[in-house]
């Protein structure tokens, strides 16, 4: 594989061709999953869940990412790596820009940032300054306590007209892309078309221009509970690297997620 780049991104897009995405935290898995043909690795904030036992994202530092973004980095250097922006990081354009600049420092290629609208003077102010944006709609992980837990958003069709307008809205500020987590499938393809930027589904359907998973969810070792959206692809290969490479071809072909996956 090539250097990945955000124009790499757009025309993956442009050509229908699937995005593939994992989270990641270390050297070893960020250059497994490179060697193996993902596309994109997330230093995702779920660390706080997965690697820290925490029951939320929410005591996740910038401090944090940005060690996990400089051991990331280390594994592969054509990656393309986005870093969460944790919780409380990005409450003002200069906060953001100030905590996002560590982030790139340390050799993010993007920062992520979860929210709708609000969030576009943030954006423009980061995108002025040089640093690209991922948004982040539909189940947003560090506003878990204002939806009263780990919830399917935009069911209602109020909420999902709020999101569409939210993603275009994030698109007009700036933001290169925007991943869609635990949304039914049909809106995930309403906000999809809505938008030029890719699109990157979790628990959205198949419809979106590519897909990310929690790198332990694809390997079915997440501490006591396995999300709907997601499948054990070494319960069915055997080894890492074929877990790797099966996801990856899944994604690209369309057959994950399948009906299964999806919420309605």
């Amino acid at each position: 594989m090539s250097k990945i780049t955000v124009s790499t991104l757009n025309k993956m897009k442009a050509e229908q061709q699937k995005i593939t995405a994992l989270t990641a935290y270390d050297a070893s898995f960020a250059k497994l999953f490179y060697d193996n043909g993902v596309d994109v690795v997330l230093v995702g904030d779920s660390l706080g869940m997965v690697l820290q036992g925490g029951d939320d994202t929410l005591a996740v530092t910038n401090t944090d990412i940005a060690y996990h973004t400089r051991c990331v980095r280390a594994g592969s250097r054509d990656l393309f790596v986005i870093a969460d922006m944790p919780f409380m990081t990005y409450s003002s354009p200069l906060q953001s820009c100030e905590n996002a600049a560590q982030l790139m420092r340390a050799g993010a290629n993007m920062v992520k940032l979860e929210g709708g609208e609000w969030l576009y003077d943030s954006i423009t102010a980061l995108t002025q300054q040089g640093i690209p944006v991922c948004g982040h709609l539909g189940l947003t992980p560090q506003s878990v306590h204002v939806f009263g837990g780990f919830k399917i958003q935009g069911r209602i069709e109020e909420q999902a007209k709020k999101m569409i307008t939210d993603a275009q809205a994030l698109e007009k500020a700036g933001a290169q892309m925007i991943v869609l987590e635990c949304i039914p499938a049909e809106l995930a393809k309403r906000i999809t078309d809505a938008v030029d930027i890719p699109t990157i589904g979790i628990g959205a359907g198949n419809q979106t221009d590519g897909q990310i998973l929690v790198m332990h969810d694809l390997v079915g070792i997440s501490a006591g509970y396995i999300p709907k959206f997601s499948k054990n692809f070494l319960l069915e290969t055997g080894n890492m690297p074929d877990a790797v490479k099966k996801y990856c071809n899944d994604v690209k072909s369309g057959t994950f997620p399948s009906v299964e996956h999806e919420f309605k």
